[in-house]
């Protein structure tokens, strides 16, 4: 391969190095910033020697080369376009500049999320083994060491605000330890528990308040376990205050002062305002996704699985690990909506895997094969953006697929004791219901599966001259047979000759002439070419017997308008004339000139299908045999 080629043929095709903001690379791909989308012809970049795939996604033009290529590409690509280098973190900046506010507000809320999920992950799968084997074993929970690894289990949850917080320090550029500080303080002992506020309202005690703001305001002294949108606000406002404060405040006080205020004021806030207000706005978008799942006869779970690759398209699908983790900090962690998100990635990677199993061109299969793979493991990006999206058709079966995925979840009632996990990895955090997580999948699967397989046509191309070129590429053994005949092809049981039309003497296609001219639709040896010169049989390179048969019935003309341009045992190229012939003279004496191109030993193939309706010139691909 030629890398600097190829890193030239991108350049080219993004509208040359004035049109980049940055770029960088990743471990399979280059990820570009374009200053003028409008610029970037992707059809082409996806022609490109080497290219994979080509989407955009999160504000990035991503084109994918694979592993050990792309760096190499990256390096020349930056030679070629005189600019320097950046890192991924320097395109994803970039790339967020180019979004609107509310994209951007969901993609930091991913990023908050993104780093403490590992956490959450482990949370929940001690919670599922736990949740399995007192089921299976109910006296373990008497058990001293299950106690203990219980605890195991409950802290991340129980500590999420803490988690939340360090996180959102992070990207809000505030000190990770006042943030911590913060989320210590909405979980502090000296509140009520705020998974027993319930119990206690049951049992007629009143819940004690704080008057604050003079009087003007009275909160519920409880504590914030298993929300979210409260500390990810604090922790917005403490870090804005801390970085003023850091600017304005003198040197040798900056120490003292600015720590105290920061916690003092954002504290206050938080218990008296913050907490209050955006924990009830929490509760509203937690009753709403609950009551959108739980809409009747599986509704909800239609609507979310059909709709769920749509919002990761958008860059939507961040705000759904709120939600999730609204879910799992319940007292009993219920996460209804990760298998409905399982049927949607699902539903996604069989849909680019039936564009794997059904496609001719090896570039094609080559990045669906493996991206349907990584969406069964949870990863559908490859899936949706480098397939699925390019022919939209996979993309609406995967959509349908996730839609009776999501269904089936639905009603059954499946959940999940974490987040951050989906797809077949999903088996460990739904250890309560794992039978019904399988037909989950499997539904979704299937759907998918077969109404992309229907729907997927492989796509028409066109040459440098902008003509049809139906040409494409065929697996070693295999092989492609182009048109010999410029005209209108004709299905082989459509020819006005039922010993041509039953396939008697071969498979194939046939072609109505509109040139009196034959040329050589592979590479091969003419082995047979009649006295009378309207038909000529090849033996190609690859071991395919051809017969080419201009007219029916024109045996007896006996070869009156016809000349040939190679005789018998000739070595001829693909292209190379072969016969010529007088169209208005031969219809003139009352002969049709349908002209069947018949493979003559089609048991030698597993498959031989015409791949081509309509007009065609010769060159132009028209069957297809493979072996």
């Amino acid at each position: 391969m030629d890398y600097r080629k190829s890193a030239q043929g991108v350049l080219d095709h993004i509208g040359g190095p004035e049109n980049i903001v940055s770029a960088a690379h990743c471990a399979t791909r280059l990820r570009l910033v374009i200053a003028d989308n409008s610029k970037v012809d992707k059809t082409a970049i996806e022609d490109v020697d080497g290219v994979k795939g080509c989407f955009e996604a999160s504000g990035q033009l991503q084109v994918i080369f694979g592993t050990g290529t792309v760096n190499h590409v990256y390096d020349e690509f930056i030679d070629l376009a005189h600019i320097e280098g950046g890192t991924k973190d320097d395109v994803k900046a970039a790339a967020a500049q180019k979004q609107n506010w509310f994209l951007r507000a969901i993609k930091t809320l991913g990023d908050i999320f993104v780093p403490i999920i590992p956490a959450i992950v482990a949370s929940g799968l001690l919670n599922g083994l736990l949740g399995g084997l007192s089921s299976a074993i109910p006296s373990i929970t008497q058990s001293d060491t299950y106690n203990i690894i219980n605890l195991f289990a409950g802290a991340a949850l129980s500590m999420l605000p803490i988690l939340i917080a360090i996180s959102a320090a992070k990207k809000f550029g505030g000190n990770e330890f006042l943030a911590a500080v913060i989320g210590f303080i909405m979980i502090h002992p000296n509140l009520i528990n705020a998974w027993n506020v319930a119990s206690l309202e049951e049992a007629g005690q009143a819940i004690p308040q704080w008057s604050v703001w003079f009087g003007a305001w009275h909160v519920d002294q409880v504590g914030y376990q298993g929300h979210v949108i409260p500390v990810i606000i604090a922790v917005f406002i403490m870090s804005k205050l801390e970085k003023w404060l850091h600017k304005h405040i003198p040197a040798m006080f900056d120490l003292f002062v600015t720590p105290l205020v920061s916690v003092l004021v954002t504290g206050y806030l938080t218990l008296t305002i913050i907490g209050p207000v955006f924990s009830t706005v929490e509760t509203w978008v937690l009753h709403g996704a609950q009551a959108l799942i739980g809409l009747p006869f599986g509704l909800g779970g239609i609507l979310i699985g059909g709709l769920y690759a749509i919002t990761v398209v958008a860059g939507l699908h961040h705000m759904y690990n709120m939600i999730e983790a609204e879910m799992c900090s319940l007292a009993t962690p219920k996460n209804t909506w990760m298998p409905i998100a399982t049927a949607a990635n699902v539903g996604q990677g069989a849909a680019a895997l039936a564009v794997a199993v059904k496609t001719r061109d090896k570039k094609i299969r080559s990045m669906a094969a493996p991206s349907s793979l990584s969406a069964f493991l949870g990863i559908t990006e490859p899936a949706i953006f480098g397939v699925n999206i390019r022919f939209m058709k996979p993309f609406i079966a995967g959509c349908i697929g996730g839609a009776a995925g999501g269904f089936v979840a639905a009603i059954s009632g499946v959940y999940a004791t974490a987040y951050g996990i989906t797809g077949l990895f999903g088996f460990l955090i739904t250890t309560q219901s794992t039978i019904m997580y399988a037909l989950t999948m499997v539904v979704a699967f299937i759907v998918a599966f077969i109404c992309s397989y229907i729907m997927y046509r492989d796509p028409v191309k066109e040459d440098a001259n902008g003509a049809v070129d139906d040409r494409v590429e065929v697996a070693a053994g295999d092989e492609e047979i182009v048109s010999p005949v410029n005209g209108e092809v004709v299905p082989l049981d459509k020819v006005p000759d039922e010993t041509f039309a039953s396939g008697v003497l071969g498979t194939g296609a046939a072609v109505e002439p509109s040139e009196g001219k034959i040329y050589a639709p592979a590479d091969g040896t003419v082995t047979t070419f009649f006295p009378t010169k309207h038909a000529i049989g090849i033996t190609t390179d690859k071991g395919a017997e051809l017969l080419i048969h201009v007219g029916l019935n024109t045996v007896e003309l006996d070869g009156k308008y016809f000349e040939a341009h190679v005789a018998e045992n000739d070595k001829v190229k693909k292209g190379d004339l072969l016969l010529s012939f007088d169209i208005p003279s031969i219809k003139k004496a009352g002969y049709q000139l349908v002209t069947p191109v018949l493979v003559t030993n089609p048991d030698d193939y597993k498959d031989i299908e015409p791949v081509k309706q309509g007009l065609i010139e010769h060159g132009q691909a028209l069957i297809t045999a493979r072996r």
